[in-house]
C-alpha cells in the first residue's frame, strides 16, 4: 500500500463520531465556501497535492469542463494525510466546499453527520459502475468512484510447480485444503524462506482492517451484523470468526508465514525471500522483474467465498453546496469513459465501468490486468457502511495485530465484539 491513491486512508478526522461526538448539522450550512453558480465559481477539493499523476487527470477534466463556459471549477488539492481533518474544521465551521473527495468507509459517517448531499445521478450512468465504487449510506447513493483497488496473491510461478500447485482462476479459485496443502509443501521443500508474507509490517489501521478482514468474511464471520449494523456479536466472535482467528494464528505458528513481515514485504518477496504475498494492484508494476515466472492470484475460498475489501477514493457534494445542480452537472461530465480510462493508466488502478476498461490498455477481456476487474466484480465487498465504522476498524485491527501476537484469540474476540456492541449502543447505533 505504498501508493497515496490506493492505501486506505487513517480515518483520522471522521473518527471522532466513533468517539461519540455528535455532530449533527456541521455540514448543514446555508452559506459557505462551495461557491455559486451565480458567482459563476465553484469550489472542488482533493486529497491529491501530493499525487501529481491522478492530480493532473482531476485538473484536466475541470479544464475541459471550464472550457464549456459553464459554472467555473477551481481545484483546491490538500495532502492526503491532512485531508479528512481538514474537510471536518470545514464543516464545522460551515465552509465546506461544493465538490470533494471522500475515501469510501467515511462515506456513511459523513453522511450521517450531514455533510454530504445525496447524488441524484441517472440511473443509466450508475448502473454502469463496478458495485464497490458506489458509496452509499442506508441505500442512498452519496459519492461515486473513478475507480478501485484490489488484493491479490502474487506468487512465483515455479515455486508453486514444484509443490505440484494448481494455478487458481477468478472461476476456480483455491479451496481452503488446497491452499493449506500449498503452504505445507512449500515449507517442505525449505526454500524460499516464507511461503506466505501477509504484509503485516505495515502498522496502519486500515491497512489491517482492508487486508485481513476480507480474510474473515470469506470463513463466513465479519466486523458487524450486516442485517442492521447494531452488534458484532456472534459474527465478530462466533464459530467462523474463530476459526478465522486460529486460521491467521497458525500461519504464524506452524511458520508459514512471519509474524511481522519486513518493511516492504513486496520487495522481499520479488527477492526472492517468499514465495506469495498478499498485496494488491499496486505492486503489479514491479512484477516484472519475475518476467514470466511472477502470477498474480485470486485469494481462496474459507467456505463463504473468495473476498476482498472493495471502495477507494470518491466524488460527493457536500450538503451546504448552494448550487447542488451545477456540482453534479460537473460530476456527471467527468465520469466519462475517457477520463476514468485516464485514471486506470496514470494509476495502475481499476477502471469503475467496462466501457472504461475498454478504452484502457490491458483491460480487456482476456488482456493481462483484466484479473483485477473480473477479480473485483465478483469477490470485492466493501467495509461496513455505518457512521460507526471508524471505531469498528480501531477495534478490528487492534483485535487483529494481538492475535497475530500469539493472544488468545477466542478471549481477544470476545473483547472486540463487546467493546463494539457498547460503543454502538451508546450512540444509538449510529442511527438518527
Amino acid at each position: 500500500m505504498r501508493s497515496g491513491t490506493m492505501r486506505p486512508l487513517a480515518l483520522t478526522g471522521v473518527a471522532v463520531l466513533a468517539a461519540g461526538v455528535v455532530l449533527a448539522g456541521c455540514g448543514k450550512a446555508d452559506t459557505g465556501s462551495g461557491g455559486s453558480a451565480a458567482s459563476g465559481e465553484l469550489t472542488l477539493w482533493t486529497h491529491n497535492a501530493g499525487n501529481k499523476e491522478e492530480l493532473a487527470v482531476v485538473n484536466q477534466i475541470v479544464a475541459d469542463y471550464n472550457a464549456q463556459g459553464k459554472t467555473k471549477i477551481k481545484v483546491q488539492a490538500f495532502p492526503q494525510a491532512s485531508y479528512n481533518d481538514a474537510v471536518v474544521a470545514a464543516a464545522t465551521a460551515k465552509k465546506l466546499p461544493c465538490i470533494l473527495d471522500t475515501d469510501a468507509p467515511t462515506v456513511p459517517a459523513w453522511a450521517y453527520a450531514g455533510y454530504l448531499a445525496e447524488l441524484n445521478l441517472p440511473q443509466d450512468l450508475v448502473g454502469k459502475q463496478l458495485e464497490s465504487t458506489l458509496g452509499k449510506y442506508q441505500d442512498k447513493l452519496y459519492s461515486i468512484g473513478y475507480y478501485d483497488a484490489a488484493l491479490a496473491i502474487f506468487a512465483r510461478k515455479s515455486v508453486l510447480q514444484s509443490a505440484g500447485a494448481r494455478i487458481p482462476t477468478v472461476d476456480k479459485p483455491w479451496t481452503a485444503d488446497e491452499f493449506n496443502q500449498v503452504l505445507a509443501k512449500i515449507k517442505a521443500a525449505g526454500k524460499p524462506q516464507i511461503a506466505f508474507d501477509l504484509g503485516t509490517g505495515d502498522t496502519g489501521t486500515e491497512w489491517w482492517t482492508y487486508a485481513y478482514s476480507p480474510f474473515l468474511q470469506s470463513f463466513g464471520g465479519d466486523l458487524i451484523n450486516r442485517n442492521d449494523y447494531k452488534s458484532a456479536d456472534g459474527v465478530l466472535n462466533g464459530d467462523k470468526a474463530k476459526a478465522w482467528a486460529a486460521w491467521l494464528q497458525g500461519l504464524i505458528k506452524d511458520g508459514y508465514a512471519p509474524k511481522k513481515s519486513g518493511t516492504d514485504a513486496f520487495a522481499d518477496f520479488v527477492n526472492g525471500k517468499s514465495a506469495m504475498v498478499w498485496s494488491g494492484i499496486w505492486s503489479t508494476a514491479n512484477m516484472d522483474k519475475l518476467g514470466s515466472d511472477g502470477v498474480i492470484l485470486p485469494p481462496p475460498d474459507f467456505g463463504a467465498g473468495p473476498k476482498i475489501g472493495g471502495g477507494s477514493w470518491q466524488w460527493a457534494i457536500s450538503s451546504s453546496c448552494p448550487s447542488k445542480d451545477a456540482a453534479l452537472d460537473y460530476l456527471k461530465f467527468s465520469l466519462d469513459p475517457k477520463y476514468l480510462a485516464q485514471f486506470a493508466i496514470k494509476q495502475n488502478v481499476v477502471p469503475a465501468t467496462e466501457e472504461a476498461a475498454e478504452l484502457t490498455p490491458g483491460w480487456k477481456p482476456g488482456e493481462p490486468k483484466r484479473f483485477f476487474l473480473d477479480e473485483a466484480k465478483k469477490f470485492a465487498l466493501i467495509r461496513p457502511p455505518t457512521p460507526g465504522y471508524p471505531y469498528l476498524t480501531t477495534t478490528f485491527a487492534k483485535a487483529a495485530q494481538d492475535i497475530v501476537s500469539g493472544g488468545d484469540a477466542n478471549q481477544i474476540l470476545d473483547r472486540a465484539a463487546k467493546d463494539i456492541d457498547t460503543n454502538f449502543k451508546s450512540n444509538n447505533y449510529y442511527q438518527s
